[in-house]
């Protein structure tokens, strides 16, 4: 987990194409090591391995908040914070879905509780860190350029921005939440056989 979640930090800091960053690429695989070690060691453990990332982000956050790049910190209080709790709340969803799915098909427990953890993630992340409503967390930093309005994903009705951001963000969370089933059925059967 603090891999993913150091490497993401640092990773998010660089654009892949219009609506992306490079860090949507990694985190996500951060639901991948929460699910494995809620079916490999419980979901006290699963918490466990949420609140060391939790921490890690944290930090990461004061070291980004410390750095200062083209357009001011590379953090902002207002980034950390919907960072940390839209980290915390989709982890820990996802931890109580995958436990109470844990007994159905094998598939079920993660495919649906990162699913609904990237919901619950996305949604957090992107209105407290760019949403209007949600400036008085930080209000002295103008997120003023996430909510000009433009077409969804380039093509689509008028949204603010950050809307773009969000749905792009979102559909690479839920395909490496289908990606990822592949080697969480490895890594389970070779673990674990008689639990897969």
């Amino acid at each position: 987990m603090t891999v993913i979640v150091v490497a993401s930090n640092i990773l998010v800091q660089h654009l892949f194409g219009q609506w992306l960053t490079w860090g949507a690429f990694t985190y996500p695989f951060a639901f991948l090591v929460t699910d494995l070690t809620n079916r490999l060691q419980g979901p006290a453990a699963a918490r466990k391995v949420v609140v060391a990332g939790f921490v890690v982000g944290i930090l990461c956050s004061v070291i980004g908040s410390q750095i200062d790049g083209e357009f001011g910190a590379l953090v902002s209080f207002r980034i950390a914070v919907a960072s940390g709790l839209a980290f915390l709340c989709g982890q820990l969803c996802d931890v109580s879905v995958f436990n109470l799915l844990r007994r159905f098909s094998w598939w079920k427990a993660p495919l649906v509780a990162s699913f609904l953890g990237s919901c619950i993630d996305t949604a957090l992340f992107f209105s407290l860190a760019f949403a209007a409503p949600f400036a008085f967390i930080e209000p002295g930093n103008d997120m003023g350029w996430a909510g000009e309005m433009l077409p969804l994903l380039g093509i689509g009705p008028q949204v603010p921005l950050w809307v773009s951001l969000a749905l792009a963000d979102w559909c690479v969370k839920v395909a490496i939440a289908i990606i990822a089933l592949t080697p969480y059925r490895a890594i389970v059967w070779k673990h674990a056989p008689r639990i897969a």
